[in-house]
């Protein structure tokens, strides 16, 4: 064999090898997570998460795709927390107070009812008073990592009959969830947990008079103006919303940390200008609702002053003694005096 051809023959074998090397490196480098998120196809959520992923990716220089599920594609909604606990896809977007009842601390990383009257407070609650490490704390035992939250401003009440004053809404049957359903129960509410798809038919059917469901322009482009001709504002059961990315432990502990970064830097953008997009259309939407011959009603600031004892009481009754839920509220309540919130 000639020099040039050992020379040629060797090279090729050190090309061949750092090709080898190469491909399982890229390959590591590539990550496609499964996303299923809370909202309906087409619905104005539902675009803001699409444009969570296209962020990640973008961040990521395409090598961290995800691809996204509208609520209930891949499986029932309620079934969405065991389903990444158990690894069936890596992510979802979701309300802690769906799983409150089992896991009190998450009455109270979702929303407090007759508490912080601005998202810009619950947000600061998050991240400068220390809740996004309790949150964390509160799923660590699932398996689950709290990525980060999307913080927005109050949902109102769709009601079948007027609600002028808080105290209309003893006897009435309504639909809420989480903390809000504790809060709302010590008002004299008859409450129904239903799936927020489940929201329109039982208004519609008079399974219900009133129902939280989700913010006001969603719930417009759900059609419960053709169902519920009152629109109670603010919303006291739900002031401020916090719904929340959450990751399979095992799948967020493989991604390399710029990817995991890439995942809060997303989530806050996302949070910002949802926030916003849903500050502006809240203003638009209420005369498209007029224009379906709703009437809006606007609740007296003194009267919900009044009734917030009764709803802070309810706060502790719903950590049922559990030590994380109750040093969660008790910062949110320490937070709150400091803000002139509560007195």
């Amino acid at each position: 064999m000639t020099l040039d051809r050992r020379i040629v023959l060797k090279g090729a074998a050190v090309a061949a090898a750092a090709t080898g090397l190469a491909a399982p490196a890229l390959a590591q480098n590539q990550v496609k997570w499964r996303m299923q998120a809370l909202w309906d196809p087409g619905t104005t959520p539902q675009k803001f998460e699409e444009r969570f992923v296209k962020r990640v990716g973008e961040l990521t220089g395409g090598k961290f795709t995800i691809d996204l599920f509208a609520g209930g594609q891949i499986v029932p909604a309620a079934q969405a927390f065991d389903a990444v606990r158990g690894g069936a896809f890596e992510m979802m977007k979701t309300f802690d107070g769906y799983e409150a009842g089992k896991i009190p601390a998450f009455a109270f990383t979702s929303t407090i009812p007759f508490g912080f009257p601005e998202s810009d407070q619950f947000e600061a609650w998050f991240y400068e008073m220390g809740g996004l490490e309790m949150a964390r704390e509160a799923y660590a035992p699932a398996g689950l990592v709290y990525v980060a939250p999307t913080i927005y401003g109050q949902e109102p009440i769709h009601s079948k009959v007027p609600i002028t004053r808080i105290a209309d809404l003893a006897g009435k049957k309504g639909r809420f969830v989480g903390l809000a359903s504790a809060v709302m129960a010590a008002f004299g509410v008859s409450v129904s947990p239903l799936p927020t798809g489940e929201v329109y038919s039982a208004l519609d059917k008079g399974v219900i008079d009133i129902a939280d469901r989700g913010d006001l322009t969603a719930n417009f482009e759900a059609g419960l103006a053709e169902v519920a001709k009152h629109v109670v504002l603010p919303g006291v059961h739900q002031p401020t919303t916090a719904t929340s990315y959450v990751a399979n432990r095992r799948a967020h502990d493989a991604l390399p940390a710029e990817f995991k970064a890439a995942l809060t830097v997303a989530a806050r953008e996302i949070s910002t200008s949802l926030r916003q997009h849903i500050l502006v259309q809240d203003v638009l939407v209420l005369d498209k609702y007029k224009a379906k011959g709703c009437t809006i009603h606007m609740l007296d600031g003194a009267d919900i002053l009044a009734n917030r004892p009764k709803a802070v009481a309810a706060w502790q009754a719903a950590t049922k003694d559990n030590a994380l839920a109750k040093k969660i509220i008790g910062s949110q309540i320490d937070f709150m005096k400091k803000l002139g919130v509560l007195a």
